[in-house]
Order: C-alpha cells, then sequence, then structure tokens
C-alpha cells in the first residue's frame, strides 16, 4: 500500500473463528488456507474488501487522553497503539467473549467484522491498565456508507438507518449514490446526507444485502429476510417500519393506471413464460386500467433472453429521475414487478405489488401477500447455501429442459387470480 501505515505495520484480527472466515472464502487468488496460517489470510482477505485501502490507512481522529493511542469505529473497531510495552484486550461487552488479548506496540490494529459489535477495548502499559472504552453510539457523530448501487437493498435498508438514528439518538450521515439522493431526502427528511465518505466520525457502518460478504454482514445475505438484515447489521432489536412517502408534485394521470416492471438485475428474475405480460396487460385493459411500463429500458437481452416492454403496455420507459418513479407509483393502483429495485421503489411508498417470482424464496424480499410463484416446481434456488453462483443462469438445471423453470412456468392465470384478489381487497378498504 502507498501512503499512510504500511501493511507491514497493521495487525489484523476478527471475531469469528479463522476457519469460518477460510471456509466461507475457499481461496484467494488460487492459495488453499489451513487454519495454522491465520496471518496471511487476514492480510490477504482485507485487500479484496471494498475501501480496503482506504479504511486502512485514513486517520484515527478519535483521542483517548494518551499520546499516539487513537481509537475510532470507521473501518470495523481501529486502534493506534504506540511504540511500548502495551498490552490490548478486545472482547465482546455483552457476551465477555475475547477476540484478541497480546501484547502490541507500535501498530494499528483493525477488525475485520465492519457491522455492529459490541466492542469492549481495555488497554495497559507497562502491566497497568490506562484505558477503557465501551463501543456506545449515543449522541454520536455516525457515517452509513453505501459503496452499492443496487436500488432493492438500499430502500431494504433505509428504515433502519433511520431507526439507527432515533435508537442511539446518533448524529446520522448517510452517504449515497447519486440517484437516490432526492428521493431518500424526500422520504427521511431528518437524515443529514455528504457526497462523500469521510472518517472523522465516531462510526461508519458499509450496509450491504450479499452472498457472501460475510466482513460486512453477521451472515449470509441469503439466510435473512432482506427487510431485516438492517437490524443485524446495526444492531438493534426492532422491525424498522417504512417512513410515509409524501409524494413531490399532484397526480398528473386522471384515469386509474397500474405500472408494471418487465426488467430486473438479471434473468433468472424475469418472468419467462411466452407471452405471460401480454395476456396481463390486455386482462388489465378490459378491468379500465390504463398500464404503464416503467422500466429504464424498453428492451434487455441477458442469457440469451431478450426481456421488452409488452406490445400493448404505454411506454413510459427511460432513464427518469427516481424521484419521479416513486411519485408516479404513489398514485398507481398498484405494481406488478419482479424481485427488482422497482417493486422495492413501489414497496416504500405504500403502493401495493404483485411479485412474479420463484427465483427467491417467499420469505425472501418483503412481506407480501400478493407474490406469485409456483411452488410445484424447482424453485427459491437463490436462498439456497450450497449454491455457489457464478456466471449461470439456472445452477441447477441449466442446459437441460428444466432451466429456469421457476420464472418460466408461473402461469398467467395465477398471475391473474393474485391481481383480482388485490383488486378485491382494494376495493374492501375503500369501502
Amino acid at each position: 500500500m502507498e501512503g499512510g501505515l504500511a501493511l507491514k505495520e497493521m495487525k489484523f484480527f476478527c471475531v469469528k473463528e479463522i476457519k469460518d472466515y477460510v471456509r466461507s472464502v475457499g481461496n484467494f487468488d488460487g492459495v488453499e488456507f489451513a487454519d495454522s496460517d491465520k496471518e496471511t489470510f487476514l492480510n490477504a482477505i482485507m485487500r479484496i474488501q471494498p475501501n480496503a485501502q482506504k479504511g486502512c490507512e485514513e486517520e484515527i481522529y478519535g483521542e483517548t487522553g494518551i499520546e499516539g493511542l487513537k481509537i475510532d469505529f470507521n473501518f470495523g473497531l481501529r486502534l493506534d497503539i504506540p511504540e511500548g510495552n502495551w498490552h490490548v484486550k478486545v472482547s465482546d461487552f455483552d457476551s465477555g467473549q475475547i477476540f484478541f488479548d497480546e501484547d502490541i506496540s507500535d501498530k494499528r490494529l483493525i477488525s475485520l467484522e465492519k457491522y455492529y459489535v459490541h466492542w469492549q477495548v481495555d488497554v495497559s502499559r507497562d502491566g497497568e491498565p490506562v484505558f477503557s472504552h465501551t463501543f456506545d453510539l449515543t449522541g454520536q457523530p455516525v457515517q452509513v456508507y453505501f459503496a452499492g448501487r443496487a436500488m432493492g437493498d438500499a430502500m431494504a435498508l433505509m428504515p433502519y438507518v433511520s431507526e439507527l438514528q432515533k435508537v442511539y439518538g446518533c448524529d446520522v450521515t448517510v452517504v449515497l449514490p447519486k440517484y437516490l439522493r432526492e428521493f431518500f431526502k424526500q422520504l427521511y427528511p431528518d437524515l443529514k446526507q455528504a457526497d462523500k465518505e469521510t472518517f472523522e466520525f465516531y462510526a461508519t457502518f458499509y450496509p450491504m444485502i450479499a452472498i457472501s460478504s460475510l466482513l460486512f454482514l453477521p451472515t449470509d445475505g441469503r439466510t435473512t429476510p432482506m427487510e431485516n438484515m438492517g437490524s443485524l447489521i446495526f444492531g438493534l432489536n426492532t422491525v424498522a417500519p417504512n417512513a410515509k412517502y409524501t409524494p413531490s408534485k399532484p397526480r398528473r394521470i386522471k384515469e386509474p393506471y397500474v405500472c408494471i416492471g418487465v426488467q430486473a438485475s438479471g434473468t433468472p428474475k424475469c418472468w419467462l413464460y411466452p407471452g405471460g405480460w401480454d395476456i396481463v396487460v390486455r386482462h388489465l385493459k378490459e378491468l379500465g386500467y390504463r398500464v404503464l411500463c416503467i422500466d429504464k429500458d424498453a428492451k434487455v437481452t441477458n442469457y440469451l433472453h431478450t426481456i421488452k416492454k409488452p406490445k400493448f403496455a404505454e411506454d413510459f420507459t427511460g432513464n427518469h429521475p427516481l424521484i419521479e418513479r416513486a411519485d408516479m407509483l404513489y398514485y398507481a393502483d398498484f405494481f406488478i414487478g419482479l424481485s427488482s429495485g422497482l417493486s422495492w421503489l413501489a414497496h416504500s411508498v405504500g403502493c401495493k405489488v404483485v411479485m412474479i417470482c420463484g427465483f427467491s424464496r417467499q420469505w425472501y424480499e418483503f412481506y407480501n401477500p400478493y407474490r406469485v410463484i409456483n411452488p410445484l416446481l424447482c424453485n427459491g434456488c437463490f436462498n439456497d447455501l450450497r449454491v455457489i453462483f457464478r456466471d449461470q443462469a439456472c445452477p441447477y438445471h441449466e442446459k437441460t429442459p428444466r432451466e429456469l423453470e421457476c420464472q418460466r412456468k408461473i402461469m398467467p392465470r395465477q398471475v391473474i387470480a393474485v391481481i383480482n384478489q388485490l383488486i378485491a381487497d382494494l376495493k374492501e378498504e375503500r369501502q
């Protein structure tokens, strides 16, 4: 690493058993790691973390009252130890479990874990206790940095960012991708936003929902419903409610309408029944609805499948500001989509969602009584921890007649039945 502290002057430790991380990572650059090769493994795994160099090397501003001894929690636990006869013990305040208990001199100590741990740090010099600190977010300046661009992940996690500020009374600053800022400013006006990450905070969180980023998540992202993952990342024992969305502009479309989204981040998430969308659009139009397709792209080809706007849906596709999409969904009777960012956007503004999805388990996204799946076929591979997702569309049945049957064999009659139930429920609510 160039600039700042050299890697050899850093000491890494982890909360879990090293063999658990070795098992989850498998190998690094083709090198298998034995349990005895702890230092090599920790150094290697740090190098593949997003933002690792900056997070490791940036200055620590948290003073302890002891010259050269500094602490913060801006890339996990970071502790600067000056030269001398020092001993550091790091443990979990709640359980007393010890993670690090060694003599150390002239090094920077960094934890692999970047999510909430109730750290307890005790430092001795020449055998005498000189510093003790318990991780406590109460009243502290806290940064939440969304490094990824996935819209659904941000929609799932932002309620917990707001809850974090409420529960601890901390002063939260959020760093978001540019395209999300206006929408979240409308939804969470009490949360401050910043354009870029800095390290002049007490603590920083890096929320994400991923398959095996176990250093940023306390568990594999496939094991927990997306709408609950924020409680684990931020150490909250609550279910965070969605904020109430207030549209930025009045309704512009007078007629009853429904929004649809036929695109997702990959073909395995798309509804692949031949002509299925056309059948559903025709049904909606017969019921008197205008049907607006609000995908970013009208046509996408992926995994040899071309997904395009249904022929008789109105073309509202394009790279429009997210706040415009949010307003359109707010005024819609409902949204029909997939396991996608648009479904999460609709859910976030209070628009009911018909989700057509067999790719993931029924419990995985958000609670939704209007989810459509064919449970009699292969389904839910995304939440199978045995699957190692590479560049394949269908991990169980690729290149066989059953490929993607979870999305191909959801029948239009199933989708229409759920739509009709939703419409009946809406009528009952409005009476």
